[in-house]
Order: structure tokens, then C-alpha cells, then sequence
């Protein structure tokens, strides 16, 4: 690692979708109070958190390419040690692949519908600098494996019990289905194709996913070394991230996951820390306690990052402890 502390930067993108028929409640909220949580309790500068909504008057709309860019321009600042962070709240999506309908890839949705799937995640953290770490949460539908050929920590294969959903809260699935999605597309190009490579190249050209690019190079390899991508995933890649809105007055509409998130660091001390595990694990814990029951948050890295402190937390925890500090 380079000679002092190691920069920590972030790109917080929550999309609402407002005045649409895919329009959620509690994205943008999500990624205020993820702001709110990077600055207080694990160091993070406000001038170092990009945010991207789309509400009314933002700066800069959460669209594929200014996402793609914002994270490009993050890695391009870092070097190594330093530590990097994506949060996505929205729909997710999978899609056939054209050649072979019985693949099924993963991606999120930007507000307007360039979609970045596991292959675009995979080559961004393919360009982090040596021992750089980049941990996206991705508080969407079927984001499962969103870096492709990533390992799996916590999964599938993750045993969770099954309980009743809360009925103090109105939950809607954060998921475009793939015939939305195409719908969607096909108003913008007028292409007569199921081929979403095809629309998705024709509405947004260079700025469409590096999978439908005909310059992309080789193809990835199948084994990958242990790399430095953290994934932390609302649900398994066949499951459904909820969007939660309170049925009667009082409290703010959110994501599942992501509440569940912030209430596992919210009851952590702070000079505790917790693993990615651990924070996943957690948040399952509270998603269950909440009643839950089709949604299992997953942990994607390898075996040294999921052992490793959330977001460089165990720093933080070691530098309040040592000055006494007590932040909230």
C-alpha cells in the first residue's frame, strides 16, 4: 500500500423511476441514508460520494453511462489500498442470451434502461489497482452473481429459515421482467428483434453493455484468480429484492435490503467491526426476523474478502476506540 491513509470513495446510484410503470419508492432514500451512514461511522468524505438519482433537479441522472463513467473515474482515482464502493437501488433484470435462450443473465437498471449486467461488473473490477477492493451492494432484483464468475460465499446453498411477511408494510418486487424491458426498448429503436444486444446497441451505440460490443476482445476466461470484487446482493439471481412502503403514515419508504444493512451497522459499536460475512449473515437475520420470505441476501468474493472488515470498518472501529470517539 502507498504511504498514508487510503482514500475511500463511493458511487451511490437510486433509481425511482418516477412518472413510469416501473416507478419504486424507497431507492433514493436508500442511497441518502447510505451516504449518511459512509460519512458518520466509516470515514468516508462527502466529497468523495457521488450521487446519482433521479429526482427532481439532480445534478446527474442514474442512466447506464453516467453510472459506467462515475465508477470508471472512481477506479481511475484510486490506487492501492484505497477503498471503493458502489451501491445500486433499483429494478434488476435477466435476459435470455440471444444465442443460447437458455442462459439467463443479470443485470440492473438504470432509469433509462441501458442496462450494466455481471460481464460490465466483472471488466470494471478487472481494472482496480493491486490490492484496491471494490464492494458493490446492489439492492435489486436478481442480483445474484452480478460480478461474473465471482465465488460464492454466501448463496443458494445457504440454508435460511422461511417466515411470514409483515403486514405493516406494502412490499413490491424491484424487478422489470425481461418482456418489460423489451416493451421498453422496442418504443425507442423500432426494432422487430428479441435480440436485446440488438436494441440496446442501436438506442445507446458505444454506451451499451461491453457484452454486445463487437470490439470487446477475447472473452473472459472461466477461472478467474482471487480478485479484490466484493458483492453484497439483495437476493439470490432467481429471487425478488423488495421495495418497502409503510401502509399507514409514519416512516419513509426503503429497500429491504438495504434498511436490513444499515440496521446491522446501526447496532454495531463503534469500535466494532464485522466481516462482509458477518454483514450478510446479518442482514438475513433481520430480513427473516422481518418476515421475509423469498428473499436471502448473498455474499460474492473471495475466501480473503469475506473474512475481511466491511468497507475498511475494522480501521474505524480502531481509531474510535483509541480516541474515545462515540458516533452515531
Amino acid at each position: 500500500m502507498t504511504g498514508g491513509s487510503p482514500k475511500r470513495l463511493a458511487v451511490l446510484a437510486g433509481c425511482n423511476y418516477p412518472n413510469s410503470g416501473h416507478e419504486l419508492q424507497g431507492c433514493i432514500n436508500d442511497v441518502l441514508a447510505m451516504r449518511q451512514l459512509l460519512v458518520k461511522r466509516l470515514g468516508f468524505n462527502e466529497g468523495d460520494i457521488e450521487l446519482l438519482i433521479d429526482a427532481p433537479n439532480s445534478k446527474v441522472l442514474p442512466t447506464g453511462s453516467n453510472i459506467k463513467k462515475a465508477l470508471l473515474g472512481m477506479i481511475e482515482r484510486a490506487k492501492a489500498g484505497d477503498i471503493l464502493f458502489f451501491h445500486f437501488s433499483g429494478h434488476g433484470t435477466r435476459y435470455p442470451l440471444h444465442k443460447d435462450k437458455r442462459r439467463q443473465e443479470e443485470a440492473v437498471v438504470p432509469c433509462d434502461f441501458n442496462l450494466i449486467n455481471d460481464v460490465d461488473f466483472r471488466h470494471i473490477v478487472n481494472r482496480l489497482p493491486v490490492d484496491a477492493t471494490l464492494t458493490i451492494l446492489s439492492d435489486s432484483c436478481h442480483s445474484g452473481g452480478l460480478i461474473d464468475k465471482e465465488k460464492e460465499q454466501i448463496g443458494p446453498s445457504t440454508v435460511a429459515p422461511r417466515s411470514s411477511p409483515s403486514p405493516s408494510l406494502v412490499a413490491t418486487p424491484k424487478a422489470i421482467h425481461f418482456d418489460s424491458v423489451l416493451q421498453h426498448l422496442t418504443s425507442v429503436t423500432n426494432l422487430a428483434t428479441t435480440d436485446i444486444g440488438a436494441h440496446l446497441l442501436h438506442a445507446f451505440s458505444e454506451d451499451a453493455s461491453l457484452e454486445f460490443q463487437p470490439s470487446t476482445g477475447a472473452p473472459l476466461p472461466q477461472k478467474l484468480k482471487a480478485d479484490e470484487g466484493i458483492l453484497l446482493s439483495g437476493c439470490q439471481a432467481n429471487e425478488y429484492s423488495a421495495d418497502m412502503s409503510p401502509s399507514e403514515g409514519g416512516g419513509k419508504a426503503h429497500g429491504a435490503f438495504t434498511s436490513a444493512v444499515l440496521e446491522v451497522m446501526g447496532e454495531t459499536k463503534p469500535e466494532e467491526w464485522l466481516s462482509n460475512k458477518e454483514v450478510v449473515m446479518r442482514a438475513r437475520g433481520v430480513l427473516k426476523e422481518e418476515g421475509f420470505r423469498q428473499q436471502h441476501p448473498c455474499l460474492y468474493c473471495s475466501d480473503e474478502n469475506a473474512a475481511a472488515a466491511f468497507l475498511g470498518m475494522r480501521a474505524a472501529a480502531a481509531r474510535d476506540k483509541v480516541s474515545g470517539q462515540q458516533l452515531k
